[in-house]
């Protein structure tokens, strides 16, 4: 762990930081960052997970209650066969070395996305995962794999006009509270505040409805360069921020 959670607890609170209560992160910039030392693509995801243990560590340590990782959309399927391949790998690599960890931890783990398409062996891995860090009540680590936020609408929209012709649900009915509790993180709250690393500004498909208020803070590194000094800063932003929710004081003022 990073350092003791509770003397960081104390430590945000005297320095003014607010502490969101659910960051969203599109980890972005694995590749240009291998391909900037000479690295292969493959030896930039490795660090990226380097990174996403760290900031899991860096979660708990700072009190946030909800992370949510953009680790693979739906549109990856068009990166290079052997690249996916090696994601998927690196995936499989990541539960069997830190599950124990997520589990001592108190983590609970929860991966959104369709699951149409993939492998047998890795929807049972993900299943898996999810029973058996279902019980723990501390960080909710929200992965994003297979994802996209259009994709995830789409997928909504279409449980609720099923429910509609089978005479569940009148259409009228169909609110903003529905429509979200028919999304992948139904029971969630929206995300706080969204990272998004590598100096790109810009969405790229993830959590479209969840984001509508968000704050988005975008920084140059490279997603495998991201450690506690960017975290920080990024608090630092986000602190500094009024938020209104699309009214005229902000809120808790």
């Amino acid at each position: 762990m990073a350092g003791d959670p509770a003397a960081h607890a104390k430590l945000a609170t005297g320095s003014g930081l607010r502490i969101p209560s659910h960051i969203g992160v599109i980890m972005d910039g694995n590749g240009r960052w291998a391909k900037a030392r000479g690295k292969l693509r493959t030896e930039g995801h490795v660090e990226g997970v380097r990174a996403l243990r760290n900031l899991v560590e860096l979660c708990i340590t700072y009190g946030v209650d909800v992370l949510t990782v953009f680790s693979f959309s739906s549109e990856n399927w068009t990166r290079p066969k052997e690249e996916v391949s090696f994601i998927f790998s690196l995936l499989r690599r990541f539960v069997a070395s830190d599950l124990q960890r997520l589990i001592r931890n108190n983590v609970k783990v929860r991966i959104i996305g369709t699951r149409d398409g993939l492998e047998p062996s890795l929807v049972r891995l993900i299943e898996d995962v999810e029973a058996k860090t279902e019980s723990n009540s501390g960080l909710t680590l929200v992965v994003a794999f297979n994802y996209g936020g259009k994709a995830e609408i789409a997928e909504a929209a279409r449980h609720l006009a099923r429910e509609v012709a089978a005479g569940r649900l009148s259409p009228d009915d169909i609110t903003e509270e529905r429509l979200a509790n028919a999304l992948y993180t139904a029971g969630l709250p929206d995300p706080d505040l969204i990272i998004r690393t590598s100096g790109e500004q810009r969405i790229s498909n993830f959590l479209l409805w969840q984001s509508a208020y968000s704050e988005f803070v975008f920084v140059p590194e490279c997603w495998p360069d991201f450690d506690e000094n960017s975290f920080l800063r990024v608090l630092e932003s986000y602190s500094a921020r009024d938020r209104r929710f699309g009214g005229i004081e902000a809120v808790g003022s």
